[in-house]
Parts: C-alpha cells; sequence; structure tokens
C-alpha cells in the first residue's frame, strides 16, 4: 500500500491534535485527582518535588483511559473540519473512495491501539506498584521525620505527635504522642525530650523522662506509668500492616490469569480475570471509536450543513459505549461468565462501521445528491 501526499496530510493534523488534546485531558485530570493529596504538602510539610513525583505516576493511568476517547474526537474533528473546508468533496471528486480516507484514522487507530497495549501491560502496573510503595514510604517512614514545632502532627489515623519545640541538634523538647492503635488501650504520652532514630520497620521516637497516661475503658480509672526511658514506633499504625498487600492493578497480566495458589483471596479471583480481559479487551476500542468518528464523517452523502444529526449520533454512540463499558465491567466482576461481553463491546462496533462504510457500491442503494 502506497503512503500518499493526503495520507500524510491528514495524519499529520490528527497526530497533532490526539497529542494536545491527550496532554491537556490527562493535566485537568491529573489536577482534579491530585487535590486529595494536597494535604501532604500544606498540613504534613511534604516538599513540592515529593508531591509532583507521587502524583506523576498516577499519569499513565489517566492516558490509558482517556486515549481511546481522545482517539475518536480527534478522528471526528479533522473530518469535520475537512468536509466543512470542502476538502473532503474535493477528494471524492478525484476518485478517492472511503477506505482510502479513511488510512490516516485507521493508522492514527493502530498507533494508539498499540500506545494502549503497552500502557495496559507494563507501564501502568509499574507506575502503579511504584506509587503504592512510594505512597507506602511516606506514610510509614518519611512522616514520621516531617515533625513540626508547635504542630499536632498525624501520622495517621490513630497516632498523633506534637513536638513543642527541636533543637538543632535534632532534639525534641515538649513531647506529646496520643496512640490509639491499640482500640482497647488508648494511651495519652508525655516527655520533657525526645529524639527520632531509625529503627528495623521504620522510624522510632526515643522519649526520655515522662508519663504514659491510659484510661481503663471497664472502670474508667486512669492508670500513670512514669518512665526514664520508652520508645514507640512511629512506623506503623497498625500492627497488622507490616507487609504491604498488593493492589490488583498492580499484577502482571500472567499474575491476573494465572494466580499462585494461596497469595489471593479466592473471592478476588473473578476481579482479576476481569481485569486481565479488560487490559487485552481496551485497545482495541482505539480502532472501535476511531471506526465510528470516520463513519459519521465519511458516511453517507456531502450536506451543505454538514451533517448535524450525524454528528450527534457518533457522539452519542461514544458516550452509550462508554457507559455499556462501565456496566459490562461490573457485571462480569460479578459473574465471569458475562467476559466475553467485554471483547464484543470492544469490537463489535467498530466491525460494525467498517461494514456499512466499506460495503460494496454495487450492494448499496444509489444515492441523489442533497442539497440540504
Amino acid at each position: 500500500m502506497i503512503v500518499t501526499r493526503i495520507d500524510r496530510y491528514i495524519f499529520r493534523q490528527m497526530l497533532a491534535a490526539l497529542v494536545l488534546m491527550t496532554a491537556g485531558l490527562t493535566a485537568l485530570i491529573w489536577l482534579t485527582q491530585s487535590l486529595r493529596f494536597v494535604e501532604l504538602v500544606v498540613n504534613r510539610g511534604l516538599s513540592l518535588a515529593v508531591f509532583l513525583k507521587l502524583t506523576g505516576l498516577l499519569i499513565p493511568g489517566f492516558v490509558a483511559v482517556i486515549l481511546p476517547i481522545t482517539t475518536y474526537v480527534v478522528v471526528h474533528v479533522i473530518y469535520q473540519r475537512l468536509g466543512g473546508d470542502r476538502e473532503l468533496t474535493v477528494m471524492r471528486a478525484a476518485g478517492l473512495s472511503p477506505f482510502s480516507l479513511s488510512r490516516p484514522a485507521l493508522a492514527l487507530a493502530l498507533l494508539c491501539t498499540a500506545g494502549c497495549y503497552a500502557l495496559n501491560l507494563s507501564i501502568v502496573p509499574t507506575s502503579a506498584t511504584a506509587f503504592r510503595e512510594f505512597q507506602f514510604e511516606i506514610r510509614n517512614r518519611i512522616m514520621a521525620f516531617l515533625l513540626q514545632d508547635g504542630v499536632f502532627t498525624q501520622i495517621d489515623d490513630d497516632l498523633t505527635v506534637y513536638v513543642r519545640a527541636r533543637d538543632q541538634d535534632g532534639t525534641l523538647r515538649g513531647v506529646m504522642v496520643d496512640d490509639g492503635r491499640d482500640r482497647a488501650h488508648r494511651a495519652t504520652i508525655f516527655a520533657e525530650t525526645g529524639r527520632l532514630v531509625d529503627g528495623a520497620n521504620g522510624p522510632r521516637v526515643l522519649l526520655i523522662n515522662g508519663s504514659r497516661q491510659e484510661l481503663d475503658s471497664q472502670t474508667s480509672r486512669l492508670n500513670i506509668l512514669t518512665f526514664r526511658e520508652n520508645t514507640i514506633d512511629l512506623a506503623q499504625a497498625n500492627k497488622g500492616d507490616q507487609v504491604r498487600l498488593r493492589d490488583i492493578g498492580e499484577m502482571t497480566l500472567p499474575e491476573l490469569l494465572n494466580p499462585v495458589p494461596g497469595s489471593v483471596m479466592p473471592r478476588e479471583i473473578p476481579r482479576m480475570r476481569v481485569e486481565a480481559h479488560k487490559r487485552l479487551a481496551l485497545p482495541l476500542t482505539c480502532l472501535s471509536f476511531a471506526m465510528v468518528g470516520v463513519l459519521g464523517a465519511l458516511g453517507g452523502g456531502f450536506r451543505r450543513h454538514g451533517g448535524l444529526w450525524r454528528q450527534l449520533a457518533t457522539i452519542l454512540t461514544v458516550v452509550a459505549l462508554v457507559a455499556l463499558g462501565l456496566a459490562v465491567d461490573s457485571l462480569a466482576a460479578r459473574e465471569n461468565a458475562l467476559i466475553p461481553l467485554i471483547w464484543l463491546r470492544a469490537v463489535l462496533p467498530g466491525v460494525i462501521c467498517a461494514l456499512v462504510l466499506y460495503a460494496p457500491v454495487s450492494a448499496m442503494p444509489a444515492r441523489r445528491p442533497s442539497a440540504a
């Protein structure tokens, strides 16, 4: 197949528009999703560089989700612009068939499909693992070293530390620790001085000359224990969280399809199968959505006012397919027998559009030019 100058002309426009639109939508989604991590910077003193590194690991997942949608939007908009400028009319008059006109869109869709496969099968699981590990590190190790003078620092939901002052050598003065990790024995600990030390499981605070006050939940009696030295582990908010559990989004495709016995709970296996098929089927929606856009622009005869209803129909079709995908994913997670619907939703719209657009002219009824 010979790549013509017209192919390159249309493809360049779509590729540039795809890069700009995907980058813009990704930045918008990143901005909205990163707001939930702003509290780490404002209230816990996390640096801007660490914040950007943490939230930047979410970007590959955003791109993998929006790339099929931006593919449709770009194909639809560029072909509509070409039609509005009468360029498509000239190309058709020159004898170009619908397939010849749609080759740039198909090339772009294939490029996006390959990119989606790279994201879903490799980049997104890797970035998700890095994000969870970095978040775990911040929550359980780094946060303890961000204690600020005169500020109640919430290490986790059940652990709060207050430091009145910090000396140049790192000595903490006027330390108060509210420790509610043990629900039955919530304690408030006061100490004259303290110092942060690194333990086997993360940071610990060594308290010197203080007291531990604990209210007995049964007798309502206040028990006070004085100490000369006491060490409190700040690395874990719950003793049962010593090992970070992996999320399904972090697992590779072989792990999802063939989980190691005993490594996951049985109720998670259906969700893992659905996640595996989603990663394999989702990239094909780039081709299907692109074909919907091509059919909306090239299907039917030329209309002076741009075929508003046909454009609206393609937009509603893509919206319905996105909504259908969410519903099918939810149903398939409950009943794995519905997993083939994931593939039908990804492939069938593109096949139908291709059959309608590329049907032999002899098999189609003759059309009269519309003057509307």
